[in-house]
Parts: structure tokens; sequence; C-alpha cells
């Protein structure tokens, strides 16, 4: 299995267009992009205390604030209370790194894996195991980029993924996906389930933000990308 993308970038620009339109300032150049390693990786994240992710052998820094923090810690909370009733499998929290492909290393807000999809019903004691999740969530901060949601969508699924949840503090909505294309909305007046992958969970989607003030975002202006001479 390989990664979504499959010629390399000529410019920055194309680079950052692939990676979603992300800003550069997530971007790290050292190692080159396309080279980076997973031991590359491990050591930034030493050296910096930050969380990046692996994406087709460039480094790309997470975005994520104190507010989708603590989010996504309460809604940890929320499902090992679950959990702690129904022993179904493993939670591991934003630090949580996994290898879904060759030279792709994400790191899900949250991740689920049922027990029997655990290599001995463990959990991993490397610090990058090839893992999928069965439950990915991201709680979407002010940095995530539509195509870089996207493509997570795409990577998530792709590598076999059957249930992805995106949180948005802002619109305080869960986008339940269960393919990058099909997926479902949730409001504060819904309540949200665990479908196949966590069968009988229930939470109100209100609960999930009970906590959390309303957010606002700012307005991106339209990204207009220069023509290349000759076109």
């Amino acid at each position: 299995m390989t990664s979504i993308s499959a010629t390399e970038p000529e410019t920055m620009a194309d680079l950052l267009e692939r990676l979603g339109n992300i800003s550069p300032a997530r971007v790290r150049l050292q190692p080159a992009p396309g080279t980076a390693t997973e031991e590359d990786l491990l050591e930034l994240m030493r050296k910096t205390d930050r969380g990046f992710e692996l994406v087709d052998g460039v480094l790309v820094e997470k975005v994520m604030g104190y507010l989708e923090s603590s989010l996504a810690s309460w809604l940890t909370y929320l499902l090992q209370l679950f959990l702690d009733e129904h022993n179904l499998g493993n939670l591991a929290g934003e630090q949580g790194t996994m290898k879904l492909m060759p030279k792709l290393v994400r790191i899900p807000d949250i991740s689920f894996v049922r027990w029997e999809n655990l290599p001995g019903r463990q959990i991993p004691i490397e610090p990058i195991p090839q893992l999928v999740p069965d439950l990915a969530v991201e709680v979407l901060s002010e940095g995530n980029t539509p195509g870089e949601m996207k493509r997570k969508l795409k990577e998530y699924f792709l590598a076999g993924a059957p249930l992805v949840w995106l949180v948005d503090p802002a619109k305080r909505t869960v986008a339940v996906h269960t393919a990058p294309d099909k997926g479902t909305t949730l409001t504060e007046a819904d309540t949200l389930d665990g479908g196949n992958v966590l069968p009988g969970f229930t939470l109100p989607v209100r609960r999930i933000f009970e906590k959390v003030p309303a957010v606002q975002r700012k307005k991106r202006a339209p990204r207009v990308r220069k023509k290349k001479p000759g076109t």
C-alpha cells in the first residue's frame, strides 16, 4: 500500500498544494522534503516537544491549540468511560503516532483500535507502530485547511480505517465519515453513536461542546495560484 501522491512536486507551491494548501510555516525543510524518515520525525519531536506528522517524506507540524487539546482530552474521557464498561480496545491521544503507509505517519487527536486489531492484543511498545485506527478523531483547528482534511480522510480510509470523526469546535458539529465521500454532519441537537466500531456507544453532541466557549474563526482569503510560464 502506498500514499495517495504519485509524482514529486516541482515547486514549494506544488508541495503546499499537495499537502492541502497548508501554511508554509508548518513544513520543515530539513531534511529536504521527500527525504525525511521516521527517525527524523522522532528526533524532531524530541527536540521541539511538538507534534509532527510524516507525509510523503515531508515533516509537517500539527496545529492544535489549548482549546482543541482540551476538547480532545474531554472527548477521550467520555470515550474511556464507555470503554471502562465495554473493554473493546485501546485509546491513544494526540501523541499517538501511527504508520499508516510507507512514508506516511499520522497522529489522530484521538484514536481507537480494537483489541483484535492490536498485535497480541497488547498495546505496542514501539514509538511508531504500524497500525490503522478503527476510529480516528480529528479536532479541527484554525490552521487546518479543507484540503488538508480531505487528504487525511482519503488516507485513513485507504489504509483501512472504518470510521472517522471530524470535530469542529467553531461550528460545534461532528462530521461522521464512513468513507472519504460519505459523511453525516451532526449538530448539538443530534446524538453521536459508535456504529459498528463502538457498538452501544451514544453521546449527545451538545455534551462534547458543553465546556467549549463559542469560537470565532477568521475567514481565509481565497488562494490564487500563480500560473506557470507558458500556460
